[in-house]
């Protein structure tokens, strides 16, 4: 599956600015998980979930230490995972404003995408 970052209409692309953020072993870290995404035919579910109760959102799942991060997105025709948003995890469960934001950018990529 081919790693793809959504765009939005002024042209940041969200879930690249959070990868930037990062220091570099984090960052190195995503980087070898969306790797193996895009190279392995199934990829284990302590790297890449599907998320219940959502408009098919995904989540890209890393750990360095006692940090969890994590990266949403959507899949495309089978053939592309859209990362929307990413963030530092401190509970349990994914926040519902992350999960919002990542059905919003799938709506909108989706509509902008037909244009």
């Amino acid at each position: 599956m081919k790693v793809q970052f959504y765009k939005t209409q002024n042209g940041k692309i969200p879930a690249k600015e959070f990868l930037d953020s990062l220091d570099s072993k984090s960052a190195q870290k995503i980087a070898w998980v969306l790797d193996l995404i895009e190279n392995l035919d199934f990829v284990p579910a302590q790297y890449l979930k599907k998320l219940k109760n959502t408009a098919d959102i995904w989540e890209v799942r890393a750990r360095i230490g006692s940090n969890s991060f994590r990266i949403l997105g959507f899949i495309e025709n089978d053939e592309f995972i859209i990362l929307t948003n990413g963030f530092s995890k401190k509970s349990q469960k994914v926040p519902k404003s992350e999960i919002e934001l990542a059905e919003q950018r799938k709506t909108d990529y989706l509509s902008r995408k037909d244009i």
